[in-house]
């Protein structure tokens, strides 16, 4: 399992649609507030078939910042230090 790094996200590149990745929430989502917490072993995020632990940040794609939650991911912002 990929742990997170403080203040540095770990660049994932682009989802492949063959590949198993959590689903990608926005942080205003109603769903994320409805959500009951899952166990830590269960908490985990898949990008890529690559595991990734509860809290860690990844960039997506070119510039999408996202956090692994309760086993999806929550759109943070951006990843481009010039456009938050």
């Amino acid at each position: 399992m990929t742990e997170p790094k403080p203040n540095r996200p770990i660049p994932v590149g682009a989802p492949d649609p063959e590949l198993s990745t959590s689903p990608v929430l926005e942080a205003t989502d109603p769903d994320l507030e409805d959500m009951a917490p899952v166990p830590d072993e269960e908490a985990v995020c898949y990008f890529n078939n690559r595991v990734y632990a509860p809290g860690t940040f990844v960039c997506a794609g070119t510039s999408e910042l996202l956090r692994c939650w309760n086993g999806v991911w929550v759109r943070e912002g951006s990843c481009d230090p010039d456009n938050p």
